[in-house]
């Protein structure tokens, strides 16, 4: 961290098709090696996918998906007279959402059943819709961990 000032946040255009900010975010968490149009037709064929197999509107469903993994609280390590204690904090709405998008995309790379990266990112959106999957069960956990470390609270500063 910078001992001068805080980072300015910077500021995302919002997506050419859909004009979302979260989409844009998205898009620049798949992507690999700048290849930004790759990574968007990724997306783009992963929300199509989606369309066609529930037949929702792919933006909603994608908002909602991301929301059921959002976690609330999360844990973070305090020094306090030489022992490290897991303290549960709340987490600002940018960083559950950043969360939400890293987990969505980690996950959707290691799954192995689907053949391409459109197929498993569209299978991930749609267990996490339902509240099961990888991506869920990570902020499960996350929020089971600060759960467990409810009587550390008071360290929070």
């Amino acid at each position: 961290m910078s001992r001068k000032k805080a980072a300015e946040k910077r500021t995302v255009l919002k997506d050419p098709r859909f004009g979302d900010e979260v989409i844009t975010r998205f898009i620049n968490k798949v992507m690999m090696e700048g290849k930004r149009g790759t990574a968007e037709s990724i997306v783009y064929g992963a929300l199509e996918l989606i369309k066609e197999k529930t037949g929702e509107e792919p933006l909603t469903y994608f908002h909602k998906a991301l929301n059921n993994i959002k976690p609330q609280v999360e844990v973070k390590s305090r020094r306090v007279g030489g022992a490290n204690y897991q303290v549960p904090v709340e987490v600002r709405a940018d960083r559950q959402q950043s969360l939400a998008i890293r987990w969505v995309v980690s996950y959707a790379r290691e799954r192995k059943s689907e053949r391409t990266m459109m197929e498993k990112i569209a299978a991930e959106l749609m267990d996490a819709y339902n509240n099961r999957g990888s991506s869920f069960k990570k902020k499960d956990d996350t929020h089971k961990m600060a759960e467990a470390n409810r009587a550390f609270a008071h360290y929070r500063w």
